[in-house]
């Protein structure tokens, strides 16, 4: 076994979540490397000092430059601003360091596809931090998938809702503000990625974004409230994705439904232990939708329980992420997703905000990359 020295970039509330999680993986897992929090890296050196402290890293730093060019930093995590994704990792891939990177990749496509550009150029382990798609019972439901239980799949629905901005006398926020920071670059992306992930590539868009609360205390917003979206997957299946972030009652509102030739599968992220499973199968009488309680038998739950039931909660999600990392960097080879993945997410939302400008279809492949 041997360290790795890890430098997270931002100490707010998905930089701790990456620090906790580097300081459980090796307990949880057994994992061949073993984190060291090293350094941490904040927009002021107070601030810096106080994550160090507080998450228990070896050092501070005021600038992320100075955390990726030191030498006991071996792989960097980018938990900072969208903005600055691109040029920290573009300084850490030149330096052969691999990178986790919290989503959006990046607020523009072109700094997406510059950032995979970089990284499949240099070789280096590189991923983004979809968290939620790798709960044992999402893990669980693409193996479902995989081995066709349900059967052919004839229709998808994804939706993530919140409603942290559901009451209009909310304040303006830097989440008000921002094509990044809002409905599209928050939340969109995470069901963007379900959906990829569980039927496969989008081949064409029909979407209505709105902003419901134009202003609010203290500003005007200029970013989308939610959005709805038509959509055709490129085998043919055809489904639907809500994303809101002012979605009255619901606070973790993850959720898909996926109906097959032979069955169909629910799950909802406000119950994230548990898969409920249609099969049409057995008489008339006796059929309906079992739940399917997460436990040892699923993916990645032996290591943090051995009963099951008694279930995995958000945090463990970002420590199953720290150790996909970590075996990238040990194995060398790429595990999903990737920043690959991350722009076919960027891609995919590139479509969407032009087929609401332009009221109809909208092919995704007008926005990818073509290769002579």
């Amino acid at each position: 076994m041997s360290e790795i020295g890890i430098g997270i970039i931002g100490g707010g509330y998905m930089g701790k979540a990456h620090a906790v999680a580097m300081s459980s993986v090796a307990a949880v897992f057994d994992t061949p490397l073993r984190p060291r929090l090293e350094m941490i890296a904040a927009s002021s050196l107070a601030s810096a000092e106080r994550y160090r402290a507080s998450f228990g890293f070896n050092r501070a730093a005021s600038d992320w430059q100075t955390l990726v060019t030191d030498p006991k930093v071996d792989a960097v995590v980018i938990a900072s601003p969208q903005d600055t994704h691109r040029a920290i990792a573009e300084a850490a891939i030149a330096l052969g360091k691999p990178v986790l990177c919290e989503k959006p990749l990046a607020d523009t496509l072109e700094d997406s596809r510059a950032m995979v550009q970089a990284a499949e150029a240099a070789g280096v382990p590189n991923m983004i931090g979809f968290n939620y798609i790798r709960t044992p019972a999402s893990q669980f439901v693409r193996q479902l998938l995989a081995e066709r239980t349900i059967g052919d799949v004839t229709w998808f629905r994804c939706e993530h809702t919140e409603d942290f901005l559901s009451d209009p006398s909310t304040p303006f926020n830097w989440r008000c503000t921002g094509l990044a920071n809002g409905n599209m670059g928050d939340l969109a992306p995470h069901p963007i990625n379900a959906a990829l992930a569980l039927i496969g590539p989008v081949a064409k868009v029909c979407a209505d974004l709105e902003t419901v609360h134009t202003s609010r205390p203290g500003g005007k917003v200029d970013n989308d409230d939610h959005a709805q979206i038509m959509v055709r997957f490129a085998s043919g299946v055809m489904g639907h994705i809500y994303s809101s972030r002012i979605a009255t009652g619901r606070k973790m509102g993850y959720a898909y439904e996926i109906t097959g030739t032979k069955g169909a599968i629910r799950f909802d992220q406000e119950d994230q232990n548990a898969v409920w499973l249609y099969l049409a199968e057995g008489p008339e009488a006796t059929r309906g939708f079992r739940k399917i309680l997460t436990g040892p038998a699923h993916p990645d739950y032996l290591p943090f329980c051995q009963g099951p039931g008694h279930g995995t909660g958000y945090q463990d999600q970002i420590i199953i992420e720290a150790k996909d990392f970590l075996t990238a960097i040990h194995t060398g080879e790429a595990v999903w997703p990737t920043f690959r993945d991350g722009l076919a997410v960027a891609e995919v939302i590139e479509a969407i905000h032009a087929s609401a400008n332009g009221g109809g279809w909208t092919n995704v492949s007008d926005f990818q990359e073509t290769t002579a």
